[in-house]
């Protein structure tokens, strides 16, 4: 077994709870230090989870040389900011969705990676997840015929005060739980052309409900709903010419199979369904608590453990970001946005 990657965790709030539950016992990821929101709750936390060091800064962290890789969960407003810095310092990054507020920034935190020779990924965990690839690969065998529409929803009743519903910070429910729909939505379909969106904001100026049409490559059509003050509902339909693949619990993943829906015989063509287990013969442990999120680390790990690219990189995350960006002015000015070529 190779030496895991060690990793310092960057973090605000639950993050770090996350990590490291997902990652207890794990042979690629071994989390050496922590920076929490003050040194104080970083010692707290290093001496609860067991963590070998805790930084009484950022900067103390980034400048730690036992620290191989630097996973960013802060307010987002701050994670292209912090990104960079680590980059700069020689650290591999992976930054929690989003990984930047402008397609700017995004371009700036890889020039960064560029220049520093370090990988960089932004962190939207459902993709690396073997219940998405094999939605993918059934969409891609043509079992659903040609590829109409996607549908995708993400929808949560947050308390008012969460740091997420604050724009200051980036906050709101696009830039939260549309960066998971949005990129289900261009994982499945490609780049969009044309985006269409209606958001409404209350108090703090973030975005508390947005939905939006999206017109992709070959006349596909895709529509979305995220919200923070709506009853907790997720959603993920690849619709084609001949059925549909329904993905359930598609950001958490923690459902046993992918649902394969074809149109029946005549005269009604009623849907005929099939379940396809994810995990055959439970070898992956897909469906454990924060499976998800491990798994994304044993990706990123394995990747810079062997040197190769990783699977999403400066051109996913940029084109993340400039659609979003696409996506807010559609919002803002209440017409269409066409995309540049």
């Amino acid at each position: 077994m190779s030496t895991p990657v060690r990793w310092g965790l960057l973090v605000t709030g639950g993050y770090a709870d996350v990590a490291m539950r997902a990652n207890a016992g794990s042979g690629t990821t071994e989390f050496v230090s922590v920076a929490h929101d003050s040194a104080a709750q970083a010692a707290e936390y290093a001496k609860t989870a067991g963590i070998a060091r805790a930084a009484a800064s950022r900067e103390e962290l980034l400048a730690d040389p036992e620290v191989e890789a630097v996973f960013i969960a802060l307010h987002p407003v701050d994670h292209a900011e912090w990104a960079v810095r680590a980059l700069e310092a020689g650290k591999h990054v992976m930054v929690e969705k989003p990984l930047a507020l402008t397609a700017a920034d995004a371009e700036r935190v890889f020039d960064a990676a560029d220049a520093a020779r370090r990988q960089c990924v932004e962190g939207v965990m459902f993709r690396h997840h073997p219940q998405t690839l094999l939605a993918k690969k059934l969409v891609e065998e043509g079992r659903i015929g040609e590829l109409r529409y996607i549908y995708a929803a993400c929808t949560a009743s947050l308390p008012p005060d969460y740091f997420r519903r604050d724009r200051a910070l980036g906050g709101g429910a696009m830039l939260d739980l549309g960066a998971f729909t949005l990129a289900a939505i261009r994982l499945f379909g490609g780049t969009p052309e044309r985006v269409y969106a209606e958001e409404v904001r209350r108090g703090g100026g973030a975005d508390h409900n947005f939905a939006a049409t999206l017109r992709l490559p070959n006349d596909v059509l895709a529509q979305f709903e995220v919200g923070q003050e709506v009853a907790r509902g997720d959603a993920l339909h690849i619709v084609g010419t001949l059925g549909r693949v329904i993905v359930p619990d598609p950001w958490f993943c923690r459902a046993e199979s992918v649902e394969l829906s074809m149109q029946g015989p005549p005269p009604h063509g009623d849907p005929v369904s099939e379940h396809i287990p994810v995990d055959p013969d439970g070898s992956l442990g897909t469906t454990a608590p924060y499976a998800v999120s491990r798994l994304q680390f044993d990706a990123v790990s394995g990747a810079i453990a062997a040197g190769t690219e990783l699977p999403f990189g400066r051109a996913d995350a940029v084109e993340q970001a400039r659609v979003t960006e696409a996506l807010f002015a559609s919002g803002a000015e209440g017409k269409a946005v066409t995309l540049p070529k």
